[in-house]
């Protein structure tokens, strides 16, 4: 699992993806509630009345995300638009589902690639082709170039590169790539600029590059610090480089993240609690802690692992609760803990319906106009990608939102926060009057699934035990 949470591909009509991407991982094995009463559902549809279009008075935030596609070695697990570098001419060890092998995607390394890890960091032999890294960098500008029409003079609060590995790309592209963006965009002070970085692909001297290059929070794939977990996961690191990389993170960052993940194979509580307990250890501010599931079209799905039972998986989310808590840590997102002042603000940003840019290989959009909602997409191929990108028309797939999808999309996202939103915001992200789904929190909450208080929209803990159900009730 990786950080961000949505746009390279899941959460895409996540509002339409959702990573958790959404229902997403850590709520995806809870049991169901039952529905809601059918003559009621129909009451409730029959009283809506919505526009054929949306009003803003304000537009939402913008963020900036940025996907860099390539990886090592695709997991197993991994449902995300990541593509293997490959050794030239040579197959990768995990083809994608669905392909007969590497095929245009499989990009020439620098070295041999050998996994396991055995060393602390692998850098030299994990890098990308220079050419290839040149034209991909050049791409994005030309492809955040094309877009600047749709967003112009918008100032953009945070910057995310996901993938993949974006780790993989020098520190030299990752400098030419946000010089770019500070010149095309009006970035606000003390933007939030996260970069998504796998043990064996950094060494030290890296994480400083980053660092320089204007890199102010690193999000780090740990997943786990248990070597046979690691090797369950199809991981390229073992416990060392975990280790390395998380010390590394806290000695160059003031502000990082921590993946961790548990209900995995052969996994019991103790071992999910020793994984927290090394976490702690180097005092993050923040920790995303996914329940690992089997996505669709990918290895595990395939040839399904044996995971532990759903009561282990309870006693395990239950003890991460309870040891984060008493750290000090807020739970403030279904799967995100994090000190008091350090929540990730790119996440935030969909989980409150912001608008975001997303860019890059199979990257997801959406943004707001004064009388509309736009969704697009990428090409989802970086070969086909960066030819778009070249002809200035790297968008696959655009279209407007309707009226009545707005509603579930907002929920969807709003409804993950543990705090939930003031009911305001439903009206200033959506352009539509809070009266269109009036009767359907009113129907939540006499099913002790929202919270009453008449001035936030509020999951309770039971609404965040049948978070699916929940969010369902809002789909037109």
């Amino acid at each position: 699992m990786a950080e961000h949470s949505d746009p390279a591909g899941r959460m895409a009509t996540e509002a339409a993806r959702p990573r958790a991407e959404l229902g997403g991982p850590a709520d995806a094995a809870t049991p169901r509630a039952e529905p809601s009463r059918p003559a009621e559902a129909a009451s409730v549809r029959a009283e809506l009345r919505l526009p054929d279009r949306v009003r803003f008075s304000q537009l939402p935030p913008l963020a900036l995300y940025m996907h860099l596609p390539w990886c090592v070695r695709k997991c197993p697990y991994c449902d995300f638009n990541s593509h293997e570098v490959g050794a030239s001419g040579q197959r990768p060890a995990h083809p994608e589902p669905g392909t007969a092998g590497p095929g245009p995607h499989a990009i020439p390394v620098t070295t041999p690639i050998t996994t396991p890890v055995t060393t602390p960091f692998a850098d030299s032999g994990h890098a990308l082709d220079p050419a290839l890294e040149r034209r991909y960098v050049d791409c994005l500008r030309r492809d955040l170039e094309s877009a600047l029409p749709t967003i112009w003079g918008r100032p953009v609060h945070t910057v995310f590169l996901g993938g993949g590995t974006p780790s993989l790309f020098s520190p030299d592209a990752i400098d030419v790539l946000l010089s770019s963006v500070r010149a095309l965009l009006p970035l606000v002070p003390a933007a939030e600029i996260t970069l998504e970085a796998n043990p064996g692909t950094v060494d030290v001297g890296r994480f400083e590059g980053f660092r320089q290059a204007g890199v102010n929070r690193v999000s780090i794939g740990v997943q786990s610090f248990d070597g046979r977990h690691l090797e369950a996961l199809g991981r390229i690191h073992d416990a060392r480089a975990a280790r390395a990389a998380a010390e590394a993170a806290a000695r160059h960052f003031d502000n990082f993240n921590l993946d961790l993940m548990y209900g995995l194979p052969g996994q019991r509580p103790a071992d999910c609690e020793r994984d927290i307990a090394f976490a702690l250890e180097y005092e993050p501010p923040h920790l995303s802690v996914y329940n690992l599931t089997l996505e669709p079209n990918t290895v595990f799905a395939k040839y399904p692992p044996q995971l532990p039972d759903e009561d282990a998986i309870a006693d395990m989310q239950d003890a991460i609760e309870a040891r984060l808590a008493h750290a000090g840590f807020e739970h403030y997102e279904v799967s995100a803990h994090a000190r008091p002042g350090r929540r990730c603000r790119h996440n935030l940003n969909y989980w409150q319906f912001g608008d975001y840019l997303g860019i890059g290989a199979g990257a997801h959009s959406k943004l707001s106009l004064p009388d509309r909602v736009l969704r697009q997409a990428r090409y989802r191929q970086p070969g086909s990608y960066m030819d778009a990108a070249e002809r200035g028309a790297p968008i696959a797939e655009a279209h407007e939102v309707a009226p009545r999808e707005l509603p579930f999309e907002f929920m969807l996202n709003a409804l993950r926060l543990t705090e939930g939103v003031p009911v305001t915001l439903f009206s200033e992200r959506t352009g539509l009057d809070l009266a269109v789904v009036a009767r359907r929190i009113g129907a939540a909450v006499a099913d002790g699934l929202l919270d009453p208080d008449p001035m936030r929209i509020r999951p309770t803990p039971l609404g965040l035990r049948f978070l699916n159900d929940l969010q369902q009730r809002f789909l037109d």
